[in-house]
């Protein structure tokens, strides 16, 4: 699998981690966040925001996949405003 796209929207993908360790990530199934692209220095590892703009230092870029057209529908709505 490739890694997100920069500023891309994404999700935490638990599929490969042992169910004792889901627990350990500060990240939520529902939640949706922005991959801010990899660490230069620590190959491997990103920098992702949630939707109140905290930041997510460190974590493994391949626990993270890109969302597809249909999940971007399904979390935003076609006519969505938050305003």
């Amino acid at each position: 699998m490739s890694d997100p796209r920069q500023y891309s929207f994404i999700k935490f993908d638990y599929t490969d981690l042992p169910k004792e360790y889901h627990g350990g990530y500060p990240f939520s199934k529902k939640h949706r966040y922005i991959y801010m692209g990899e660490i230069p220095n620590m190959g491997g590892h990103c920098i992702v925001m949630d939707d109140d703009g905290k930041m997510y230092v460190g974590y493994h870029t391949d626990n993270f996949v890109e969302l597809t057209d249909d999940e971007m529908d399904e979390f935003w709505p076609v006519g969505y405003n938050p305003k």
